[in-house]
């Protein structure tokens, strides 16, 4: 399995982009928890931490695209630098109106300039592989890479924020961000002889969510981000329910767990089958791992379930990715790869929202039936609209 990984990282500039590129993405899973910590503690009220968070949440996912233009018209390294400066000012503000007690709607105002500013700096590394890789089987165990570096940032960020903010200071998780962004991106913009060349703008769609793959791509992730999103909070009632609230963390550590594994098989072998036909297995193999976590009710067994649903994630992500990279004309790239993000960014919040009514309403297991539900939706999605997923051109297998 490690054999197609070695020499991955020796081309130019590769192990300084992968470093920058994973300290720098960080904060994208400590963010969320770290302002719910922290304004929960200082005011009391978990409705208002948790509205800010998702104003910072529904804001980065709607700036995300318009960033990610920004930086295929005019270089990452030119705009890197004074959005991820803004995005420092912004997260600082917030923990200091929360610190004096200042109107709520600066903690609002505040959240959203944070969500505004922050960075895709998935979308740009995976820019960056397609622009060494691009046309190779090695572009394909780069991606693999990514959505495992991906899910190790989606365990570890939630535990360190959480340990900081409850066993130090409410405001060390978020600054420990802070400092994960800062020096992330800067060090990713210092790098300029592995980004991606500014390519003139060819495509006559605009943005690259007109084209109706990606279109369809970005449904399919919108149902596949409401499942994470419901998941992960429809988890952690379960594993209250069943008295061991303290698992929750391990539960959800199983469930990226199987999405870690698989990503590293997946991305060691040579496929034979086509692109689109992988996508469209992976999404029909992630609805049959979903559906045993809606009987379970044991929190050990769950642990295993989630770990046999996880399994199909990351070959889901991992196939999405490269098909957004092989129909988006280069000059859209980083755009177009943004907008997958931002799809699942929107479904995150829809399933968090979902998912905390309906374990309100009927419990955690019965809830679990709605992250089958979009899981199945999005298959159907998928499969139904495969046919806009037809590449222009074949490749050799070694190519896909």
């Amino acid at each position: 399995m490690v054999g197609p990984y070695r020499g991955l990282f020796n081309g130019p500039g590769v192990k300084g982009f992968v470093l920058a590129g994973f300290i720098g993405r960080m904060p994208m899973s400590m963010l969320g928890i770290g302002i719910v910590l922290l304004i929960s503690a200082l005011t009391g009220s978990y409705a208002t931490a948790g509205a800010v968070a998702a104003a910072t949440n529904v804001a980065f996912a709607i700036a995300a695209p318009l960033s990610a233009r920004l930086v295929d018209r005019f270089g990452q390294s030119r705009v890197i630098i004074p959005l991820a400066s803004v995005n420092g000012l912004a997260l600082a503000s917030l923990m200091l109106s929360a610190r004096f007690g200042l109107p709520e709607w600066t903690l609002y105002a505040t959240g959203l300039l944070v969500g505004a500013t922050s960075l895709s700096l998935g979308s740009m590394v995976r820019a960056r592989w397609s622009t060494l890789y691009g046309g190779s089987a090695r572009l394909h165990t780069a991606f693999s890479f990514e959505s495992v570096a991906d899910e190790v940032i989606f365990v570890t960020g939630p535990a360190i924020v959480t340990v900081l903010a409850t066993a130090v200071n409410p405001y060390a998780g978020l600054l420990v961000a802070l400092l994960c962004m800062l020096g992330g991106s800067f060090a990713l913009a210092l790098q300029r002889r592995t980004q991606p060349p500014v390519q003139p703008v060819r495509s006559t769609s605009g943005t690259p969510i007109l084209i109706p793959g990606i279109a369809l791509l970005a449904c399919v992730y919108v149902a596949l981000g409401a499942v994470f999103g419901s998941v992960d909070l429809i988890t952690v009632a379960f594993a209250e329910e069943e008295g061991v609230k303290g698992a929750a963390g391990f539960l959800l550590a199983s469930f990226a767990g199987g999405s870690m594994v698989s990503g590293l098989w997946f991305g060691s072998r040579n496929w034979r089958i086509p692109l689109r036909g992988r996508f469209v297995r992976a999404l029909g193999v992630f609805v049959v791992g979903l559906v045993p976590i809606s009987f379970i009710d044991d929190a050990w067994i769950m642990a295993v379930g989630l770990f046999v649903a996880g399994l199909a994630i990351s070959p889901t992500l991992i196939t999405g990715f490269s098909l957004t990279e092989r129909m988006v004309p280069p000059s859209l790239l980083t755009e177009g790869l943004a907008w997958i993000s931002t799809a699942i960014g929107f479904g995150v919040a829809i399933g968090a929202w979902a998912g905390g009514a309906l374990t309100e309403a009927f419990g955690a297991s019965s809830a679990y039936g709605f992250s089958v539900v979009c899981a199945a939706l999005a298959a159907v999605v998928g499969v139904g609209g495969s046919g806009l997923l037809r590449l222009p051109e074949a490749p050799s297998p070694a190519e896909t």
